[in-house]
C-alpha cells in the first residue's frame, strides 16, 4: 500500500470547508506531522464546529504541555512498582496495520499499586504506554495508510473482580482516565474488544458509560465467556499470526507461553513491600453541588457488588424542596423503587440509611421534574459502604479482622 498523504478522502464539501477554516485557526500552534487526519480526529469530536474542535485542541495542547508529553515522559522513570505490576502489552497488528493492545485486566492490582505509587505516577504510566502505541500507529500508517492510526485493544476480564473498584481511590482513577482520554485522545480507538467479561460487568458499563462519548461507546464490544463468539468476532480484524494462542491465535513467546507474558506483561498482586504510608485517604468529605433545572433530574449512579452493604446519604436543597427517591436495576435490567419518592425541603440537612443488596447498580435521585419556574440547588454525599475484609486484598487473613469499611463516595458517579 502506497504511503499516507496528507490528502482526505470520505468527506463532503461542508466538512472540508470546516477543516479548512480549522486548520487556519490552529496554524500557529500545528507541528509537521499535524496532517489533515489528525485535525479531522478534534473536528469529529465536535461534531465538525471548527471553534469547538479550536478549544478542544488547544485545550490539549496546554494539558500535554503540563504533563510533559513530548518532552519529558519518555525520559521519566517509573517506580519499580510499576515496572513490575503494571498489565499491559502489544503482541503485533490488525489487518489493517494497527496496534493491537492486550490488556489482561485481573493482573491490574489497582488496591496494591495505589497504596504503592502516586495517582499521578500511574496516569503517567498509562499515558506513556498509549503515547508509544499512537507512536507505533503512525509509523504504521506510513506504509498502511491512515486507517492504521487508530489503535485495537482486548481487554480480557477472566478472573476480574470488580470490587476492587468499588474502593473510593480505584474508582475515581477510573473516571479521571475516562476524562483525560475524552479530552485529549479523541477518535483514537478502532476496536475494543472486552472479553470473558463477568456479568455483573453490566452494570458497571453502565454507570462508566456516561462519561464516554458516543463514538468510543460505539466501538466498544463486550463478551462473556463464550471463546467462539468472540473469538470469531476478535479474529475478523487480526491475523491469528498476530494474537497469542490463548486468545485463538497462533502466537507465543520465546518461553512458548500461550499468552505471551514476555511481551504482554501480566501485572499481578503487589507486594506489601513496596506499600507507602502515603496510602489514600477517604477522610476528607466535600459535598457535591448541582443545579437541577425545571423539569429535569439529577442521578447519582452507585454500584453495589455486596448481599449486605449500606447506602447512606446526607444533602440538602439551598431554597423550597425537590422530590428524592432511590431505584434499583439488578442485573437482569430490572428495576424497582426502593425508596421514596418524598418531597424534602429548604431546612435541616436531610441524613439517612438503607441496606442495599447487589449486585445491583443503586440510583440516587433529585428530582425536579413538577417544577416549571425554579431551578433547585443541591448538595450531598451518598456512598455504598463496602466491608474492606471482603475485598479479598490483604495478603494475611488477620488483616482483614482490623480492617475498617472502605466506602464508596461519589463525584457524579461511582463504579
Amino acid at each position: 500500500m502506497a504511503p499516507m498523504s496528507n490528502a482526505v478522502v470520505g468527506i463532503d464539501d461542508d466538512q472540508r470547508f470546516a477543516l479548512m477554516k480549522f486548520r487556519r485557526s490552529v496554524r500557529d500552534v500545528l507541528k509537521p506531522e499535524h496532517n489533515d487526519h489528525y485535525l479531522l480526529r478534534w473536528l469529529r469530536a465536535r461534531q465538525w464546529n471548527p471553534e469547538a474542535a479550536e478549544k478542544m485542541l488547544r485545550d490539549s495542547l496546554v494539558w500535554r504541555e503540563k504533563w510533559g508529553i513530548d518532552t519529558t515522559l519518555d525520559t521519566w522513570k517509573a517506580p519499580e512498582a510499576l515496572e513490575k505490576h503494571f498489565p499491559s502489552g502489544t503482541t503485533g497488528f490488525d489487518k489493517e496495520g494497527s496496534p493491537v493492545i492486550v490488556v489482561p485486566f485481573v493482573g491490574l492490582d489497582v488496591w496494591g499499586l495505589l497504596h504503592s505509587v502516586t495517582r499521578t505516577d500511574l496516569i503517567r504510566m498509562i499515558l506513556r504506554h498509549l503515547e508509544n502505541y499512537l507512536a507505533s500507529a503512525s509509523k504504521q500508517s506510513l506504509v498502511h495508510g491512515p486507517n492504521a492510526l487508530k489503535v485495537t485493544v482486548l481487554f480480557d476480564l477472566e478472573g476480574f473482580n470488580i470490587r476492587q473498584y468499588a474502593w473510593k481511590p480505584a474508582a475515581e482513577m477510573v473516571f479521571t482516565l475516562l476524562q483525560i482520554y475524552e479530552a485529549n485522545y479523541p477518535e483514537i480507538l478502532k476496536k475494543c474488544f472486552i472479553v470473558n467479561a463477568p456479568k455483573v460487568f453490566s452494570l458497571a458499563f453502565s454507570v462508566i458509560k456516561k462519561f464516554m462519548h458516543e463514538y468510543t461507546i460505539s466501538k466498544i464490544k463486550i463478551y462473556g465467556t463464550d471463546e467462539r463468539k468472540w473469538q470469531a468476532a476478535v479474529l475478523e480484524m487480526i491475523d491469528r499470526e498476530q494474537l497469542p494462542a490463548h486468545y485463538g491465535g497462533t502466537l507465543v513467546d520465546e518461553n512458548g507461553d500461550p499468552r505471551c507474558s514476555l511481551m504482554v506483561k501480566p501485572g499481578g498482586k503487589v507486594p506489601k513491600s513496596y506499600y507507602s504510608k502515603n496510602a489514600p485517604s477517604e477522610q476528607n468529605k466535600e459535598y457535591k453541588r448541582v443545579t437541577v433545572k425545571t423539569g429535569e433530574k439529577h442521578s447519582v449512579d452507585l454500584l453495589c457488588m455486596e448481599e449486605e452493604s449500606v447506602l447512606k446519604w446526607e444533602f440538602g436543597v439551598d431554597s423550597h424542596d425537590i422530590k428524592f427517591l432511590i431505584k434499583r436495576k439488578d442485573e437482569e435490567g430490572n428495576e424497582s423503587l426502593v425508596h421514596g419518592p418524598r418531597k424534602v425541603a429548604e431546612g435541616p440537612v436531610d441524613i439517612g440509611f438503607l441496606p442495599v443488596t447487589g449486585p445491583a447498580t443503586y440510583s440516587v435521585i433529585f428530582d425536579n421534574k413538577s417544577a416549571y419556574l425554579r431551578n433547585k440547588k443541591v448538595f450531598y454525599d451518598v456512598l455504598i459502604s463496602v466491608p474492606e475484609r471482603d475485598l479479598n486484598m490483604s495478603d494475611e487473613p488477620e488483616d482483614a479482622l482490623e480492617a475498617a469499611d472502605t466506602t464508596q463516595n461519589t463525584e457524579g458517579a461511582q463504579l
